[in-house]
């Protein structure tokens, strides 16, 4: 296993493999917190099927590179759940869910309706819960998204202490002077991006897992929210490493593999932190 390990390396496509997936988790659980806390955990799932109909539309007209389209219209439906909710009548939950539906559904129509493809279900099923094309990437889409990555990281830590205040308590950080909109902005057009860049790695219907899984389980152990970001960001840049080498080592899917050492990590930490005595909640 440990020699099949060591040939599998020395290919590029499984090392650019490794950096994206390992980058993307980095950025997914350091987002999922604040999404978590703020009770919009499934807004991941909201925008990657908003993702998903995007990609349909940039399908149907014929679009080379798709997140010209893509990109845009999730970071606007991100803005207008996060920053919008407030103002509208219909809030939170339902909203994502309004948008999450009709997105899947109109993107799934358009592939059936205007297909560009002989094999419409294949197609509808590696783009919903992952492909292999993330063991297909390219020089430049690596490099763009560790510039994305570093971005996002670095966005993060020099925001830190006004995105702290904006998730705890965004009443009493307005009051305070903070501009909590433009945080709520730049929050929502992060995650987006996290998202259009994740549908590689596990598919739309399993990019909620990055998000919400290793916050959970780090709140299981941890109680301060700096522990909890460092200890989710460590543990989901593991889960990643270690499900993208095992569904190479197994020829299972990548995106699902990821997932299930997500849910297997957060079974550990329940107990760990049962037996410690630690949060419980």
């Amino acid at each position: 296993m440990i020699d099949k390990l060591i040939t599998y390396m020395e290919y590029p496509f499984v090392r650019y493999a490794l950096i994206v997936g390992v980058l993307i988790a980095l950025c997914s659980s350091l987002l999922g917190v604040t999404l978590v806390l703020k009770r919009f955990s499934f807004i991941g799932d909201g925008l990657s099927h908003v993702a998903f109909g995007s990609l349909a539309i940039a399908s149907v007209m014929k679009i080379n590179n798709s997140m010209l389209v893509v990109l845009p219209i999730t970071i606007v439906s991100a803005i207008l759940l996060l920053c919008g909710g407030k103002k509208t009548k219909i809030k939170g939950d339902a909203s994502i869910a309004m948008i999450s539906v009709g997105s899947l559904a109109f993107g799934y129509l358009l592939m059936h309706v205007f297909s560009t493809s002989s094999n419409l279900s294949g197609d509808v099923c590696s783009t919903l819960f992952g492909s292999a094309s993330i063991l297909t990437l390219t020089l430049s889409e690596v490099w763009l998204c560790v510039c994305l990555s570093i971005a996002v990281v670095v966005i993060f830590v020099l925001c830190y202490n006004k995105i702290f205040a904006v998730t705890f308590d965004e009443d009493f950080a307005r009051a305070s002077g903070t501009k909590t909109s433009a945080y709520n902005l730049m929050l929502a057009t992060i995650i987006a991006v996290i998202i259009v860049l994740a549908m590689n790695l596990v598919g739309s219907l399993l990019i909620s897992a990055l998000v919400i899984f290793p916050a959970l389980s780090a709140m299981r152990i941890f109680r301060s929210f700096k522990a909890v970001t460092v200890f989710s960001a460590v543990l989901s840049v593991i889960c990643a490493f270690s499900g993208i080498i095992i569904s190479i080592l197994v020829s299972a899917p990548v995106g699902s593999t990821i997932v299930a050492v997500d849910v297997g990590m957060f079974a550990l930490c329940c107990l760990f932190g049962k037996l410690a005595g630690g949060p419980t909640r």
